[in-house]
């Protein structure tokens, strides 16, 4: 049988099959192997952008939780099965019900296909996990504080941070489909149980001696199982990855990051991966109408160097880069264009800060009421205009443009006007009138380069 290319789309003038063709069979699976190994990932519509990002990365299988992400990606080429679950469409939210469901099914497809007797995996490190033969199953962990200095496995003894299920390789071992089973019936029994929760407690019942004095294996669960910890280095979590960049201390190559430790929910993660220009998008995020403005921020060297890093020079640098963010959202506007230290871990002070630790990412791009909020500015990552996706036309028409902001008695008159009419405009409670009045004297600055930028406008020809 001929397997179609992966991202060959079925022709339009095709129906879509029955969805007994998607169902999850050995014979399915058995199409997609490769050296006896099968790579999944499963999502619902709400993260299709997620797995259309895996799948450019690493293309294989794909599961679908629900059937409008299995048509969507049916009919862009993706291989995809169905997982019965009936999930809903919607994002479903961290530690919500259905978030726990969701990792329940994990549980259950894990289950369903060792028996098949190939090799479950959530990632393509193959040549690595290839030196671990023995293994049953090898975890990716939560651990910040590097145990080794190589790609070897984590020190089992010293990674005492919670297993992460995110990423991990099971073998069809009777070790390994025996703790899939209890893993599974475990979840079934109690719907408060946290999937992972459950993994760590049954994994650590028993959790010793090494399998030997080499490998980094050690004996888990109930004594028989060959459990492996990989390096958090090179298997990295939004913290090792994002924040320490601890591969590239270490000098090594990761495999795969998984976007813990970060803020802000999906948008958060999303907005982390495109940081990083490791997530896909379509061509038009590139090449937005109206073009783009980009600045570049000005930090005092004092401020960078000099001096002790305690929490007041940690706020003193933040705060002075919130405030140019704050005068190029309000450039942005007016242009109508789209705009702590854990113990132990090898976080280099300062960092490149991914923005969702200082900002609400997911607030910023939530839908508000214009009238309350103004209009929506619409904002790219740092790294957008050093992004390989990004169209030379675009890249190319670059123009700087000087922004002054004159200390004259009209100028400050503009803005008194400006301030006293919106302050009328306000029929909140007097509690809200005076904080929206400190708000206004914060931002006077602002108010002042709106009033005077209003002017170089028309001056320079800008609609």
């Amino acid at each position: 049988m001929q397997i179609k290319p992966i991202w060959e789309s079925p022709p339009r003038n095709t129906r879509f099959p029955p969805l007994k063709t998607f169902r999850l069979t050995k014979q399915l699976v058995q199409q997609r192997v490769k050296d006896n190994v099968i790579i999944v990932t499963f999502g619902n519509y709400a993260f299709m952008d997620f797995i259309l990002s895996w799948v450019k990365h690493l293309t294989d299988l794909g599961g679908a939780m629900d059937t409008k992400l299995l048509e969507a990606l049916y009919w862009k080429g993706v291989p995809v099965f169905d997982m019965g679950s009936h999930m809903s469409t919607a994002d479903v939210g961290w530690g919500s019900p259905t978030f726990h469901k969701m990792g329940r099914e994990k549980v259950i497809l894990i289950d369903a296909i060792l028996p098949y007797g190939v090799e479950l995996l959530m990632c393509d490190p193959l040549p690595y996990l290839a030196r671990y033969p023995e293994a049953d199953v090898l975890t990716s962990s939560d651990q910040v504080v590097p145990t080794v200095v190589d790609d070897s496995l984590d020190l089992w003894q010293q990674a005492g941070a919670a297993y992460n299920i995110g990423i991990f390789h099971w073998r069809p071992t009777e070790s390994s489909k025996k703790l899939a089973r209890e893993w599974k019936e475990m979840l079934l029994a109690d719907d408060k149980i946290w999937d992972q929760n459950g993994f760590n407690d049954i994994v650590r019942r028993q959790l010793g001696p090494s399998v030997d004095g080499d490998s980094g294996l050690v004996y888990a669960f109930d004594g028989s199982l060959k459990l492996g910890v990989l390096p958090a280095s090179i298997f990295c979590s939004g913290h090792t990855y994002f924040v320490q960049a601890m591969y590239q201390q270490l000098r090594l190559e990761p495999y795969a990051v998984h976007t813990t430790f970060q803020y802000a929910g999906t948008e958060g993660k999303r907005h982390r991966l495109r940081e990083a220009m490791v997530f896909y998008d379509p061509p038009e995020y590139y090449d937005a109408p109206g073009g783009f403005v980009s600045f570049k921020p000005s930090i005092p060297k004092s401020m960078l160097l000099d001096g002790e890093h305690n929490l007041e020079t940690h706020f003193s640098l933040i705060n002075y880069q919130i405030k140019q963010i704050r005068t190029a959202l309000a450039i942005a506007s007016l242009l109508k264009r789209h705009p702590g230290v854990l113990v132990g871990s090898m976080t280099r002070q300062p960092f490149l800060c991914p923005l969702d630790h200082v900002f609400e990412v997911n607030t910023m791009l939530k839908e508000q009421p214009e009238e309350e909020f103004g209009p929506a500015i619409n904002f790219r990552e740092y790294s957008f205009l050093d992004n390989p996706s990004l169209p030379r036309h675009v890249s190319k028409h670059q123009k700087e443009l000087k922004i002054v902001v004159p200390q004259t008695r009209q100028v400050g008159q503009e803005y008194s006007d400006f301030r006293n009419a919106a302050m009328k405009k306000c029929s909140r409670p007097h509690s809200h009138h005076s904080r929206m009045s400190k708000s206004f004297n914060s931002l006077q600055c602002k108010m002042l380069l709106l009033a005077s930028l209003t002017r170089q406008k028309k001056n320079l020809g800008i609609a």
